[in-house]
């Protein structure tokens, strides 16, 4: 994997900073070096959010992700703002459901996911979050069944353990689409 820079950028309350968390956790759990970063404006749902997230083989400098690797644009206004700060190569990954325009870049690789769609689909309507996981995760062939129960282990309270199994779902919906 080397060193790979992860944008998740979202409405607040879209689980923006749960999937960065989680995503910082299956690398934490692999004993790879990790940051997470989060930001979000001054209503926590509804207001805009983003996490950074840096996965690498090497101690991790900075924990700003300026030019990201991987974008996740949950909603218009994310991808508007940060479709031009990926890499050339780099993978955005889109909310087709919340999102209709196409990318306008030619450089980059994009996944077109009907996220939302399928969280509301399979009764999981807070999960779509999660189903791109799932998807950029398999894309990246990292989607190991026990690293994934260990991460959701550790980012899943006591309290909402119930959702274990559903979080599975969705990040198994995600790879398989």
């Amino acid at each position: 994997m080397a060193t790979t820079q992860f944008l998740f950028a979202g409405f607040g309350g879209q689980g923006i900073l749960f999937s960065g968390k989680f995503l910082a956790y299956k690398g934490l759990m692999e004993n790879k070096q990790v940051s997470w970063l989060p930001s979000y404006g001054p209503e926590m749902r509804g207001g805009t959010a983003s996490c950074s997230v840096i996965i690498s083989d090497t101690p991790v400098g900075s924990p700003i992700v300026s030019k990201p690797d991987v974008l996740v644009a949950m909603n218009l206004p994310s991808l508007d703002k940060y479709e031009d700060s990926v890499v050339p190569g780099g993978t955005i990954y889109v909310d087709s459901t919340l999102i209709e325009r196409k990318v306008k870049r030619s450089d980059v690789t994009v996944h077109y996911i009907n996220a939302t769609g399928l969280a509301n689909e399979n009764s999981m309507p807070t999960l779509a979050n999660m189903i791109i996981v799932g998807k950029i995760l398999g894309e990246m062939n990292e989607f190991s069944e026990e690293g994934i129960k260990a991460a959701l282990g550790k980012v899943i309270s006591a309290r909402h353990a119930d959702m274990l199994d559903f979080n599975l779902k969705a990040l198994n919906i995600g790879k398989d689409n």
